[in-house]
């Protein structure tokens, strides 16, 4: 048996046959020059292959219709074909030069490409390699250049390869795929993505995985450990069945939590809520038992918004219009049914890029967008964003029970600035005869360092507070999780992160504010008892998790939490 080591990128165990996807035959684009009279004709080859591609995606977009996150796929495929700012790049620089226009076509790609991939962001680095998949796909067809036809993977199979193209991802819904072990890719890939979607095992970061592994032999994928193991014996073979078989009966027992209220074993009751992106995400969340939506992100409906109705992901546009918003934000409350649902306003910038006439800026012209003008400060910057928002959250509230979210906080002064721009949208609107909850709780996200170290002073400006710690962590110890150089020293658990943690539970304790915490800590089993255990009762989560934490609680009590929660903050 011969085990291969790599990073989990979707959990789950798989067992199958391995079809390994030889690697592709590099394509040779010649750099020789080409003569003026050639230039009319070189431009029609390239405006016939873009317009073939492009037919290719719009059948491939109909075939997945139905499954939204493949056909977000394939929806911004097309608009990056008809991106008019790249295209009249590439037309531009090919009339201006003396080369072929499939030599162009790759030069100007690798350069938008490499704009990404040193953004210094991981999912902008994933992006990247769209812009290579879709325009590479042009370049095959002006070259006459037939690679590895995907379409050829059996059912039943784990798919080796040392890397596979995002547009290629569709056969993971036509496929019973097995597994996926590869040499690159990257956790928020959309390869990766949709493996968790489908619920596929996958391993990625495999080193030497082509020249290790054999077509045909038999593999056992390991999406926990991030382990690959070929030929294995029949007793490890045996055990790994009967680890297939216990997942499948645990995921059955969590079903019976679904309807039953999160409690510890001593009947301490919490509330466990949804984080979604989507408006269809809400019906969701409230099949698996949540108790309602703690974080509804609404950059997602922003940035679909504008590359539907331009069909350029580059091009400017009118922002996501106040009745459009309404409508969104009324179908996510009246879904839940009364139960408490908390809205974002627009944390657009950093790596959440939206283009809006209304903002002048872009995050792709900052060094560090992660840490320049997004979310509140975007907002607070252009003011009508938030007031056509904030006139669209109001006017939804009388749908059901809304909580407003100000994210990225970091001083007073910013919370005020935002309840200001909120009482003159409740005054125009009352002005207006148009009907509204004048008295709907505004909160702050608590994100940073510095939002922590002053929540006893936002605690007095604020209606409730809610946790971030996905961004907490990275910002309190300096280190991106998603750079493998560094991700090894990302620490939830490192003390100035709890301690942090800690003064902001007891900054809401004191005003008597209500808290919940809704980054990745509130989902994992660990976390979940440190955070219970110091005193949170609100956790929000992926709504495919709910009723795994609730199992969880059901087995514990409070003071075996704070036990818990104790020795993590008195580590040292």
């Amino acid at each position: 048996m011969n085990v291969l080591f790599g990073i989990s990128a979707s959990s789950g165990i798989g067992i199958g046959r391995a079809f390994v996807i030889p690697e592709s035959e590099k394509r040779i684009i010649s750099s020789k020059k080409i003569k003026a009279e050639e230039k009319p004709t070189q431009l029609a080859r390239f405006e016939k292959s873009l317009a073939k591609v492009t037919g290719q995606i719009v059948q491939q977009l109909e075939a997945v219709k139905g499954d939204k996150v493949q056909s977000e796929i394939f929806e911004t495929y097309f608009l990056m074909l008809n991106d008019p700012e790249f295209l009249g790049d590439v037309r531009k620089s090919f009339e201006e030069s003396n080369y072929s226009i499939e030599y162009i076509l790759n030069q100007k790609t690798e350069e938008y490409a490499d704009r990404l991939r040193s953004s210094g962001n991981a999912y902008l680095a994933e992006r990247a390699e769209d812009i290579c998949d879709i325009f590479g796909r042009v370049i095959n067809d002006l070259l006459d250049f037939h690679p590895f036809d995907i379409e050829n993977v059996p059912d039943d199979v784990v798919i080796v390869a040392k890397s596979m193209n995002p547009s290629d991802t569709v056969i993971l819904s036509k496929r019973r795929i097995a597994g996926i072990a590869l040499t690159d890719g990257g956790v928020s890939s959309h390869v990766g993505i949709l493996a968790r979607n489908y619920g596929i095992p996958a391993v990625f970061d495999v080193e030497n995985i082509l020249n290790e592994i054999k077509n045909d032999s038999l593999l056992i994928v390991d999406g926990q450990a991030g382990e690959i193991l070929q030929s294995p014996d029949e007793k490890t073979l045996a055990d790994y069945q009967k680890k297939i078989e216990a997942e499948k009966a645990h995921a059955e027992r969590l079903k019976s939590f679904r309807d039953l209220p999160a409690k510890t074993s001593d009947g301490e009751c919490f509330q466990l809520m949804a984080n979604i992106g989507t408006v269809d995400e809400a019906r969701v969340a409230l099949e698996e038992g949540a108790d309602g939506i703690g974080l509804f992100r609404t950059e997602f409906l922003f940035m679909s918004e504008a590359n539907t109705a331009m069909g350029s992901a580059h091009s400017k546009v009118a922002a996501f219009t106040e009745e459009n918003q309404f409508n969104a934000y009324r179908r996510v409350l009246e879904t839940m049914r009364g139960k408490p649902v908390t809205i974002r306003t627009l944390d657009a910038g950093g790596d959440k890029i939206i283009s809006s006439l209304e903002v002048s800026h872009s995050a792709s012209e900052e060094k560090n967008p992660l840490m320049g003008l997004r979310a509140i400060r975007l907002t607070l910057a252009n003011p009508q964003i938030l007031r056509t928002q904030l006139r669209a959250l109001y006017r939804a509230s009388v749908y059901g029970n809304l909580k407003i979210m100000l994210p990225l906080i970091t001083s007073v002064e910013q919370v005020r600035d935002a309840l200001a721009i909120a009482k003159k949208v409740r005054e125009e609107l009352k002005a207006e005869n148009i009907p509204f909850k004048a008295d709907v709780p505004i909160g702050v996200m608590v994100e940073t360092a510095a939002a922590a170290m002053i929540s006893d002073c936002l605690a007095k400006v604020s209606d409730f507070f809610s946790i971030g710690t996905n961004d907490l962590t990275q910002y309190t110890i300096g280190v991106d999780r998603e750079n493998a150089l560094v991700a090894p020293l990302y620490d939830e658990f490192h003390l100035a992160v709890l301690r942090l943690l800690h003064k902001t539970i007891k900054s809401a304790e004191a005003e008597g504010l209500p808290l919940s915490v809704c980054g990745e800590m509130a989902s994992r089993p660990e976390s979940v008892m440190v955070l219970a255990g110091m005193g949170v009762r609100t956790l929000s989560m992926s709504p495919k998790l709910i009723t795994s934490i609730k199992e969880l609680l059901s087995k514990i009590s409070v003071d075996e939490l704070k036990a818990i929660s104790s020795k993590r903050l008195n580590s040292l």
